[in-house]
């Protein structure tokens, strides 16, 4: 790798041990996300992402679907969560979740995505319904379902130990756990942004445990509000470690902090600058995930596109009725067809891979 390759020189360290495939430390960590040289970031993250998963670019047609929005935590950056009452708060029957489940597969899709509130009636026997009654109807989905944070819920409202409640939620149909609710792990932000909301280190006994349980998951991380450099490289390295114990998270998809209806109006959008920034760090940071996912519906379609270029193999798939991110102010379309994914695919110059959500390869 040639100096003239980078802006900034202070890369070249990290350059050579991307080269030599050395793991970054938190020093690295903190030097890449103060790092201005955007193309040398991309440049490197490139270099992983190619070595990883050559030239493919995956997707999977998925359907969303979450229950109900009423919340006991009501977390300061969310604008989905609501209270008993509110207007637009609302549950969803099983019909209703079942009509939904349909016009997904109706439209191809391979993946349930089901997250919500943390409702402070239903009881975790509602969670398990839904679970059986999805696989019942539709047992050739994989149902990827409930954050670590909705888990912790149902185990103490159940009065079960973590373990029993991963037990029956995989018994009823649980293939896979979604990335949510892990926001930045420091305490100092949790406190700020989400003082309801379970610490970082319980949100990774959850996940350490489904791991171990034979249940894989997703990993993310929120950016773009309050948090230092110093605390993102952190929460990488925290999930570094657990993917080194129990190799059970299939991607990590950063999540670009939206204001628009949270408690935090005053903090401007992400910048494309700095989405593309946290998906090349980390790919560099996460040497042990084996996918990086542009979430689409936040960084809108444009950024997800050339994202592929900066690390990222994978962007999402068709999220047919996203709620949570469009309560924030997301522009983005709530659908996007599987032909124009690939499309988008194919222009960035990627080979696109239709994928199921735990990676087994359906379509090239």
């Amino acid at each position: 790798m040639e100096d003239f390759l980078f802006s900034d020189k202070a890369l070249l360290k990290i350059a050579d041990k991307v080269r030599e495939e050395r793991r970054l430390s938190f020093e690295d960590g903190v030097l890449l996300f103060k790092s201005p040289d955007l193309l040398g970031l991309g440049y490197l993250a490139n270099i992983v992402r190619e070595r990883k998963n050559e030239n493919r670019a995956y997707f999977v047609n998925n359907r969303h679907i979450n229950p109900t929005n009423i919340c006991v935590n009501l977390c300061r950056f969310c604008a989905f969560g609501k209270e008993r009452g509110d207007k637009g708060a609302y549950e969803l029957s099983m019909d209703e979740i079942l009509k939904k489940a349909e016009k997904g597969v109706r439209q191809g899709a391979r993946e349930f995505h089901v997250v919500g509130g943390l409702h402070p009636d239903l009881p975790f026997e509602y969670y398990l319904e839904i679970l059986k009654n999805l696989s019942l109807r539709f047992p050739d989905i994989h149902i990827q379902a409930f954050t670590a944070v909705e888990i912790d819920y149902f185990s103490r409202i159940s009065s079960l130990s973590l373990e029993e409640t991963l037990g029956k939620l995989k018994e009823a149909g649980l293939g896979s756990i979604p990335g949510g609710g892990a926001e930045v792990f420091s305490e100092r932000v949790r406190e700020l942004i989400c003082p309801k909301k379970i610490s970082g280190e319980r949100w990774l006994e959850v996940i350490g445990t489904a791991h171990r349980l034979g249940i894989k998951s997703n990993a993310t991380m929120l950016y773009g509000h309050i948090e230092t450099a110093q605390e993102k490289v952190d929460h990488l390295l925290k999930l570094r470690e657990l993917q080194d114990e129990t190799e059970g998270f299939m991607s990590f998809i950063p999540l670009a902090f939206h204001p628009e209806n949270t408690e935090m109006p005053d903090i401007k959008r992400t910048t494309g600058h700095q989405d593309l920034k946290h998906l090349a760090i980390s790919r560099l940071m996460l040497d042990n995930f084996p996918h990086i996912k542009a979430f689409w519906i936040m960084i809108g379609p444009k950024i997800a596109q050339i994202s592929l270029s900066f690390g990222v193999d994978d962007i999402d798939g068709t999220v047919s009725e996203e709620r949570i991110t469009h309560s924030a102010g997301a522009e983005t379309e709530e659908y996007i067809p599987k032909e124009e994914l690939i499309k988008m695919i194919k222009e960035a110059g990627r080979t696109p891979v239709e994928r199921d959500t735990v990676y087994n390869v359906l379509a090239c």
